[in-house]
């Protein structure tokens, strides 16, 4: 009986340890704002050759970009444009 109290007991806080590592949901961005910040990167990054994503930007690098719409998303879709492409 003791044994079987001390196994439950055990598989009790294993259970509660496992449980703690579980990471919270991530919120999602609104399709609304994806389509803002996308449209507001393309802007202040308008491709190199027009039509041709593959070409690349005429001002900044993918990491700018990738920076500029992380920022973008943060802020719901407003952004201060004082991060200028280098």
């Amino acid at each position: 009986m003791f044994a079987n109290l001390k196994f439950g007991c055990v598989w009790l806080a294993v259970a509660c340890v496992a449980l703690s590592f579980v990471p919270e949901p991530a919120s999602a961005i609104t399709a609304d704002v994806a389509r803002k910040c996308r449209t507001l990167t393309a802007i202040q990054f308008p491709p190199r050759a027009p039509g041709n994503p593959a070409a690349g930007s005429a001002k900044g690098s993918g990491r700018a970009q990738y920076e500029y719409f992380d920022k973008c998303v943060a802020n719901g879709g407003k952004v201060d444009n004082s991060i200028a492409p280098k």
